[in-house]
Formats: structure tokens, C-alpha cells, sequence
């Protein structure tokens, strides 16, 4: 398709530099019928049945951002998936220094060797030490990767409790699950008391997710890979809310891809643990999920392709002038919506 189809004009105003206080005061566009309808996050329950399972993603943003030296040349990095104990793949700026080979040096007793060289400034880096210690010298040297549409990616003291969900439990993102930064305790409790189930499942969000695509047609842009896990008791859990009638309820973005990936052409959910890529555009049968709840996304990115995919492209984009006009909050600290599927015609 033509990535231009996706592309709209947003006022930088709308771009939300903090989160809403409380989380869940933040604003909910609910999207159903033909036209748009306003309400806030704490309602999220009274568009919930009993039977519903939620789902939400439970990753943990870790401080993947480094600064190092490759001699007197510094260079900077930003983590986006872990391949092995040790080893990660990372988008380096300037690459054009960097060869396979070369010693990036973080701190005095921190370095990483570049075992390989990728497109789009892509390297695949090999730490001098792998599991909880290179963990724990992340946390001692490196910065939270904040979007460069927020302040810059420039993170402070404060982002480092608001970029994070309350569901945040497996480390290993380098970017948040954006829709569950807006649940709160008392949220989950409203949750439970309108009959619905919520389940937990990981995927390990990449900085892949603030490329653009630069590609003129999406047949030609390609994803990076992600890993995530849904467990078998998770899964069981899933197909039977579903045999029971119930739906599912994606919490975000990357809950629907995962979920999408695990699940078969009959709708029937597995266990998963490895990598997907998945690329959801226009035209996809989706398999499991009902309903999605998501942030606002970027003009001509691969999440306004998938929410457009899921509800319908003139559907989101009347959503989305509907939200500008009546001063929504866009993108990670921004307010949310909540999505019926498109029933295929």
C-alpha cells in the first residue's frame, strides 16, 4: 500500500511531554460506530463484559541507552534486541565510524566489540559480559531510552517512574508498552468488578518501534524482530474465555502483535517463546484479539498502519481529526482510544 494513505499534519502542541495525574484521567476516544466517542481511561469498564480477558504486556523498560568511545570518536548506542546472554543489536550513531571489530568502550571497566555491521546504522554488539552483571552495568552506565519525540529522548529523574507500567515485571524493552502507562490500581479493581479476567504477556518492545518508514510502498519496509513469551497456562486461559464467549482485550500495540503471532488461522492461541515480526497493515485477517486499546501513533508508522488495519483506515483517520480537534494528547504520554474491530466486509 501507499504510505502516503497514512500520513496526516499533527500540531507539535499535541505531543504530550508528560503523562496525565492520575494515570487514569488521561482521555479515551472510544471507536465503534461511525462516529468517535469521548470519555476518559477510569471508563474503561463499562465497555468491558463479563467473560472479557485483558491483556496487557508486562515488560520492563531497562536504561538501554550508552554513550561510549571507539578511541577518541564517541559514539552513542540505543539497545533493540538481545540475541544472546552477552550480545545485543543496537543502532549506533555516527555507524559510519564504527567497523566489525571495533572496541566501544562505555566506562573503564565496560566495553563491547562490534561483531557486525547492518543497514540503517544497525551493528550487533558483543558486551564483555552477559546476564545480570551486564544488567546491573547498564543500570550503572546507561540512560532510559525516551521517544526523540519527547523532549528530545531526553529522560529525567521523573521518567524513570513514568515510563514504566504498573504491570512492568520481565526487563528486556528498550521502549514502553505505551497504553498500559495508564492503568493505576484502582483501574485493575474496576476491571475485575465489571466480570472481566486480566492475563499478562511479554513482549520485549525494540527501539525499531521510532523508525520511520521510510519506504514508499509498506510491501518494502521491513520490521525488526522482537521477542516475546505467552505462556501455556496463559494460553489456555485465552482459548477459554474465548470458547466461552468471551472476548479479548489487546492493551496496546505490542499485546496484539504478539498475540496475533501466537495464534493459529483458527483463532486457537499457543504457547510462544522466540521472535516475531509481524507487519500489520490493511488487509490482515486478524485472528484473536476484539478489541484493541492504544495510544495516538505517528503519521506513516507501522502503528497507524496496524490500528488502521484493525478498525479501518477512514474510520481512524476520522478518529484522528476528531482527537486534534477536540485537543487530545498524542503519542507515549498521550491519551488513548479504544477499538472495535472492523468486521470484514
Amino acid at each position: 500500500m501507499d504510505v502516503n494513505l497514512f500520513d496526516f499534519d499533527l500540531p507539535r502542541h499535541l505531543i504530550a511531554d508528560r503523562p496525565a495525574v492520575p494515570r487514569d484521567s488521561a482521555r479515551l476516544l472510544r471507536v465503534a460506530g461511525s462516529e468517535p466517542e469521548d470519555a476518559r481511561v477510569a471508563d474503561l469498564p463499562r465497555f468491558l463484559r463479563p467473560g472479557d480477558v485483558v491483556v496487557s504486556n508486562d515488560t520492563r523498560v531497562i536504561p538501554a541507552r550508552l554513550s561510549g568511545r571507539r578511541g577518541l570518536a564517541g559514539i552513542e548506542v540505543t539497545l533493540h534486541e538481545q540475541v544472546a546472554a552477552d550480545a545485543w543489536k543496537a543502532f549506533a550513531r555516527p555507524a559510519k565510524k564504527l567497523r566489525p571489530g571495533d572496541e566501544v568502550r562505555f566506562a573503564g571497566d565496560f566495553v563491547a566489540q562490534v561483531v557486525e555491521k547492518g543497514e540503517e546504522g544497525e551493528v550487533l554488539l558483543r558486551f564483555d559480559r552477559g546476564g545480570p552483571a551486564l544488567m546491573a552495568a547498564l543500570k550503572s552506565h546507561g540512560r532510559l531510552p525516551l521517544p526523540p519525540y519527547i523532549r528530545k529522548g531526553e529522560a529525567d529523574e521523573r521518567d524513570r517512574d513514568d515510563y514504566q507500567t504498573m504491570f512492568a515485571r520481565a526487563e528486556g524493552a528498550v521502549a514502553a508498552p505505551t497504553a498500559g502507562l495508564h492503568f493505576t490500581p484502582a483501574l485493575l479493581e474496576a476491571v475485575e468488578r465489571a466480570g472481566a479476567t486480566r492475563l499478562g504477556i511479554t513482549l520485549h518492545v525494540g527501539a525499531g518501534t521510532f523508525l520511520p518508514v521510510k519506504a514508499a510502498d509498506t510491501r518494502d519496509h521491513r520490521m525488526h524482530s522482537e521477542r516475546g513469551v505467552v505462556s501455556a497456562a496463559t494460553a489456555a486461559a485465552i482459548n477459554a474465555a474465548r470458547a466461552r464467549g468471551g472476548r479479548v482485550v489487546a492493551i496496546g500495540t505490542t499485546a496484539l502483535r504478539l498475540l496475533e503471532s501466537a495464534a493459529d488461522a483458527d483463532g486457537v492461541l499457543h504457547p510462544f517463546d522466540g521472535a516475531t515480526d509481524i507487519f500489520i497493515t490493511p488487509g490482515y485477517r486478524f485472528r484473536l484479539v476484539d478489541l484493541l486499546m492504544t495510544n495516538f501513533h505517528l503519521p506513516r508508522s507501522t502503528l497507524f498502519m496496524l490500528v488502521s488495519a484493525f478498525a479501518g483506515l477512514e474510520r481512524m483517520r476520522h478518529a484522528y481529526a476528531h482527537a486534534m480537534a477536540a485537543g487530545y494528547r498524542f503519542y507515549s504520554y498521550g491519551d488513548a482510544c479504544l477499538l472495535d474491530r472492523e468486521t470484514p466486509q
